[in-house]
């Protein structure tokens, strides 16, 4: 197996919302090229100045109207900037896809299986395109007076900006590469599908056709993670997604994110959050 440079692995841990969004601006930098980064959570950038330089299979080149993918996972890093502008997104995979919209990560999908990273959106879609980037930003500093509202808005505004990418990545037929998906595409593929519910090392592993701890090894090289904290992460994202947006009691929400034993449930929450999920709920929800 192909060595792997040292990897900065990030996640949402300390984000209470699964869907973010955020306007990022820079003057002209000139730096090292820093490690390769990996996160929990899958993130799309739309260009609308400037210039920058990403190195995620292969290098691009971005520019107005440029978005780049990058899938849960994928190591990718900045090598060059120069004032870029740009609209930052990113959203808990499995968070979104057990909410029925599954189809729309397969520009995701698409950049994992060996396709294009970054797509080109039609000069015509550029306002429309921001002002959803606008109105999911807002929604974090919008009163939460109704949680399953909020949350309903937040995944419409996801699904109309990813619609939109899809809609431009659809004209370049960006297939996947002829070759089979990698075991750590499809491990982390399997995980995101199948992590909300009671889920093993071992089912991951009888999945892909390999052995458990040829399954950790990859992933653990490719990702910084393993097939256990991915496990772990997505439930968290989504453990958190609940408690911010539902009322429903935490022995519930342990059961819906694949727990059977909700002290367990409550002692992983504990461990990844440093708080109960009540004491995390009483603090984020206001």
């Amino acid at each position: 197996m192909q060595a792997v440079r040292p990897l900065h692995v990030d996640n949402l841990t300390n984000q209470a919302s699964p869907v973010t969004a955020a306007w990022h601006a820079a003057a002209r930098v000139d730096r090292k090229p820093h490690p390769p980064v990996t996160h929990s959570y899958a993130a799309l950038a739309f260009f609308t100045d400037g210039q920058s330089r990403m190195e995620q299979n292969g290098e691009w080149q971005l520019t107005p109207g440029d978005a780049m993918l990058i899938p849960a996972g994928s190591a990718h890093r900045h090598l060059s900037e120069e004032r870029p502008g740009y609209w930052g997104l990113s959203f808990c995979v499995p968070c979104f896809a057990a909410n029925g919209a599954a189809s729309l990560l397969e520009p995701f999908e698409r950049v994992r299986d060996g396709g294009a990273a970054v797509v080109h959106v039609p000069a015509a879609r550029h306002g429309f395109l921001e002002q959803l980037f606008r109105e999911l930003a807002q929604t974090a500093r919008q009163p939460m007076r109704d949680k399953s509202t909020l949350a309903a808005v937040q995944q419409s505004l996801l699904t109309l900006i990813l619609n939109e990418v899809d809609s431009a990545a659809a004209p370049r037929a960006l297939g996947a590469a002829s070759a089979p998906p990698s075991v750590v595409v499809e491990s982390l593929r399997y995980i995101e599908r199948n992590c909300l519910r009671p889920l093993t090392l071992q089912e991951v592993a009888r999945a892909v056709g390999r052995s458990p701890a040829y399954v950790t090894h990859a992933l653990s090289r490719a990702t910084g993670r393993s097939a256990v904290e991915w496990i772990v992460s997505a439930r968290m994202a989504e453990a958190r997604r609940l408690l911010l947006h539902s009322d429903e009691m935490v022995d519930v929400i342990a059961e819906r994110v694949g727990y059977a034993d909700s002290t367990h449930f409550i002692r992983m929450f504990r461990r990844e959050h440093g708080a109960t999920p009540a004491a995390w709920r009483n603090a984020h929800g206001s």
